[in-house]
C-alpha cells in the first residue's frame, strides 16, 4: 500500500510540475481589424470594413507550450454601397500558443483556439437596396494566429478569425453571413 501511495504522490509531482514552473503574465492588447461577411450566396457582394479592437489580456506559460486569453472590445462587420456596417463586440479569445525560444531576444510563436463574441452595440437590422440584413447577438469561431514576442515585453502578431456561426441573416433567399477577419494586434505585458 505505501508503494501505491509513493507512486500516486510521484506522479502528481511530475504532472503538476510545468503548472508550478508556468508563468503568468497580465497585459493590455490592441489593433486593427479588418472584417468581411462571407454569405452563403451571392446575392450581395460585401467589401472589407476596418475597425479596431483593445482590451485586457493574460498569457499563462513561458518557452513552449502556454496559453493565452483576451476580453477585447471590437468592431467587425463590412461595407457594402459604400456604407459601412459595423457592430461591435466583446470578443474572448482563447489560444493555445507556443513560443518557439531559438534567440533569448526575439521568440516567434504559433497561436490556435476558439473566440466567443457577443454584440454590444450597432444596429441589429440594415435595409439595403436588396432588402435587409439582421445581425445577431452571439458569434463564434476559431483563430490562427503567428507573431513574434521582444524582449519578454511586447507581442506582435497577425490572426484570422474565421467564423463558424451564422451571423448575419439576409431575407432575400434565406442567405445567411458567417464573420472573416484578419486582425493586427500589440499586446504589452507587465
Amino acid at each position: 500500500m505505501e508503494k501505491k501511495k509513493w507512486l500516486l504522490l510521484m506522479a502528481f509531482v511530475i504532472l503538476m510540475a510545468p503548472v508550478a514552473n508556468a508563468q503568468f503574465r497580465f497585459g493590455v492588447k490592441g489593433g486593427v481589424n479588418i472584417a468581411k461577411v462571407s454569405f452563403s450566396k451571392d446575392v450581395i457582394s460585401p467589401d472589407n470594413v476596418t475597425g479596431f479592437h483593445i482590451g485586457p489580456t493574460i498569457e499563462i506559460g513561458g518557452d513552449g507550450l502556454g496559453v493565452d486569453a483576451a476580453v477585447l472590445y471590437s468592431q467587425k462587420g463590412f461595407e457594402y454601397d459604400n456604407e459601412s456596417i459595423k457592430n461591435d463586440y466583446i470578443d474572448v479569445p482563447v489560444n493555445l500558443k507556443y513560443k518557439f525560444s531559438m534567440v533569448p531576444i526575439v521568440k516567434p510563436y504559433v497561436a490556435a483556439g476558439p473566440y466567443f463574441s457577443f454584440r454590444v452595440a450597432g444596429d441589429k437590422v440594415w435595409d439595403t437596396i436588396k432588402g435587409q440584413i439582421e445581425s445577431k447577438s452571439f458569434d463564434t469561431g476559431l483563430n490562427l494566429g503567428i507573431g513574434a514576442e521582444v524582449l519578454r515585453l511586447l507581442q506582435v502578431g497577425v490572426t484570422y478569425s474565421w467564423g463558424f456561426t451564422d451571423n448575419y441573416d439576409f431575407e432575400v433567399d434565406d442567405s445567411s453571413g458567417k464573420n472573416r477577419m484578419w486582425s493586427i494586434s500589440a499586446a504589452v505585458y507587465f
